[in-house]
């Protein structure tokens, strides 16, 4: 007889507006949670969507600040925090993807202010209370339901003027979240089921994305995906893949979505023979195939999504700095994470091989 199930699910509080067109219900969003006065947030080259969006909430936006940057620095994030106080704003509109959310968690972590996420890219942190800081080449982050969005609006019209170099790894990003949260200590069968949708949502939907940026549709199956595979990001614990992300993300400044792609496969090698179940609920995502780590490397490849953390701009001679900073704060992870192990997984992945376990 099989063990009965055992297991705790908790839900977070939000609120999804999906489907074309819906930017336009985002002043009935803002007066919805009740605020009068927001920032919109975004970064540098989305500062023409931004400026968009403030003219199309009108008075109730009190100015835009285009200056979120990739890793969320303090020095970013101060500066926010200042705008914000000297403009009186109750809340921030954060237009774009993960660095201008996570700028909007910054300042909601420090004010307790109400975001609204208006994400352009799949990379999900609208969908978790998880925040991130850099501060001397070290990225801490931690959970707090104060940074959590009280309302996420995805239209894939947004989505349609982003370039495929950019798709691919934001989209392989967003599986990680979903690949990490079928094996994490605190899985849950409805976690679970949302993780395999999710993977399965954007793997067959990032192809054709890259084939041709104008199909809505496809635009719209990958949003699908990527807020069910941030929902369960937001609802587990993070393994390993991320802990090497955060590592290198903060210590070496690797761009965020295009690391995620590369080590995804590797992380996945490393763990799937300590995580049988994750592997076959991977295995009916990704369409019956025997390896889901290297199913994922090779969607990678077709994607043209960078190949390895060489071409991100990593030395080889910093993988022992990665791997003692992993090491010296892990998080739970279903493999025990040995130097030997994490060496030989950031060496391929470094080179570009295939993974391996």
């Amino acid at each position: 007889m099989s063990q009965a199930r055992t297991f705790t699910y908790q839900s977070l509080p939000m609120r999804v507006v999906m489907g074309p067109g819906m930017l336009n219900r985002l002043a009935d969003e803002i007066d919805r949670a009740g605020l009068g006065r927001v920032l919109v947030l975004c970064s540098p080259p989305q500062q023409a969507l931004g400026e968009a969006v403030a003219e199309l909430i009108g008075d109730r936006a009190v100015g835009v600040h285009p200056h979120a940057r990739m890793h969320v620095p303090v020095e970013s994030a101060a500066a926010a925090r200042d705008r914000v106080a000297e403009l009186g704003a109750d809340g921030c509109v954060a237009v774009g993807g993960g660095s201008a959310i996570g700028l909007g968690k910054a300042i909601a972590l420090e004010h307790g202010l109400k975001i609204i996420a208006v994400p352009t890219t799949y990379a999900g942190s609208e969908m978790t209370s998880v925040w991130g800081l850099t501060e001397h080449g070290r990225k801490r982050t931690g959970k707090d339901p104060r940074v959590l969005p009280v309302s996420v609006l995805y239209d894939p019209e947004l989505t349609l003027s982003l370039p495929a170099a950019v798709s691919a790894p934001s989209g392989m990003n967003a599986i990680a979240h979903a690949v990490e949260a079928l094996y994490a200590p605190d899985a849950s069968p409805i976690i679970s089921l949302m993780a395999e949708e999710g993977v399965r949502s954007l793997a067959a939907a990032l192809p054709a994305v890259v084939q041709d940026g104008k199909d809505l549709p496809a635009r719209a199956d990958a949003q699908y995906g990527a807020w069910l595979c941030g929902a369960c990001l937001g609802a587990t614990t993070m393994s390993l893949h991320h802990k090497l992300c955060h590592a290198l993300g903060g210590t070496l400044d690797l761009p965020h979505a295009e690391t995620h792609s590369v080590v995804l496969p590797h992380a996945l090698a490393y763990n799937q023979p300590a995580a049988p179940e994750a592997a076959a609920a991977l295995r009916r995502a990704l369409g019956g195939v025997a390896d889901p780590a290297s199913a994922l490397w090779e969607l990678a490849r077709s994607l043209g999504a960078p190949g390895s953390l060489r071409e991100l701009g990593m030395e080889k001679d910093a993988i022992s700095q990665i791997v003692e900073q992993t090491l010296a704060h892990p998080y739970a992870n279903p493999r025990q994470v040995t130097a030997d192990g994490l060496t030989h997984l950031l060496s391929r992945a470094w080179a570009g091989e295939p993974p391996t376990s």
